[in-house]
């Protein structure tokens, strides 16, 4: 009986999506209706501003809105992992909502099928609702933290490529521009935030305050030295070459000093397997003789 009244739940929760989906359409086709009287062209909606409508729709609800004012690790991990805009946002809401009912929904049709040990899936059913919630977090916090590494290794590649650029007479704001149109091969994660910034700055926002906002952004500490180092130029002038390079050698030495920490920590561990699987093998092969001559030994005794 339980698992009858669970799989009922999931219907209504997927009745209740097919409605807020097809409401969604009723409210696009009579906003186009009104723009077509009242004289304007209406826009064509693909499937994919459809699916928008309705992730903008669920975004703008209440939980939706108490979810994402609330958390505010979720923004930052969303501009880590290069998820700023809107849609993204709300897909990210709506895999709060839909991951637990999905989860929920396969542990009442694993204890619905034949020849399952009947018990009660109330603890089950909690514990996927609890990974359903949490799931989608720990997989925004993994591609945030590949992204930020990512993004940690180019800054290196990018105070070389505005060295070179600040030696051939150019400013800041040209150097950048230069390394967005032409480094997209080689710091391509960098080159795409760069592009927002003066995407910013032609609209008539400071350089020195947009490359503020993205260190604070993106919490990167290589980019927030180096977007330091650019802010301090663009507001005093003056050469950064010698700051430049002292942010390299600080960069490269950060992360020998990880090489050198990872080989430490691996060796501790091989160690360890070695003394698990190679040192009884190897105590058998050298004692195995010695005790098998004893063992015959005694035997001739007895």
């Amino acid at each position: 009986m339980p698992v009858l009244y669970g799989l009922m739940v999931l219907m209504l929760v997927l009745a209740a999506t097919l409605l807020a989906f097809s409401q969604s359409r009723i409210a696009g086709r009579e906003q186009r209706l009104i723009e077509q009287r009242l004289g304007g062209e209406p826009l064509a909606r693909p499937g994919s501003s459809r699916v928008s409508d309705l992730v903008e729709r669920v975004s703008g609800s209440g939980l939706g809105k108490r979810l994402h004012l609330r958390d505010e690790e979720v923004r930052v991990l969303l501009n880590q992992a290069g998820w700023s805009g809107g849609t993204p946002r709300s897909l990210y809401l709506m895999s709060l909502i839909f991951c637990p009912v999905l989860l929920m929904g396969i542990v009442l049709i694993y204890q619905a099928m034949p020849g399952t040990a009947a018990s009660s899936p109330v603890i089950p059913l909690l514990f996927a609702a609890g990974i359903g919630f949490l799931l989608p977090k720990r997989v925004l916090a993994y591609f945030a933290e590949k992204r930020r590494l990512r993004l940690a290794g180019e800054v290196i590649l990018f105070i070389q490529l505005i060295r070179i650029l600040f030696d051939s007479g150019l400013t800041v704001e040209q150097s950048l521009r230069v390394v967005c149109r032409e480094g997209p091969s080689i710091v391509p994660v960098l080159s795409s935030e760069l592009e927002n910034v003066l995407a910013h700055t032609d609209n008539g926002l400071d350089l020195a305050d947009e490359l503020d906002q993205l260190s604070r952004r993106l919490l990167v500490s290589e980019l927030t030295d180096c977007c330091n180092v650019l802010r301090q130029m663009v507001r005093q002038g003056g050469s950064a070459r010698s700051s430049l390079l002292t942010l390299k050698q600080l960069f490269e030495d950060r992360r020998l000093t990880g090489l050198q920490e990872k080989v430490s920590k691996l060796s501790a561990k091989m160690s360890l397997v070695m003394m698990l699987l190679l040192f009884p093998a190897l105590l058998i092969i050298l004692a195995g003789p010695g005790f098998l001559a004893i063992t015959k030994a005694m035997g001739g005794i007895g």
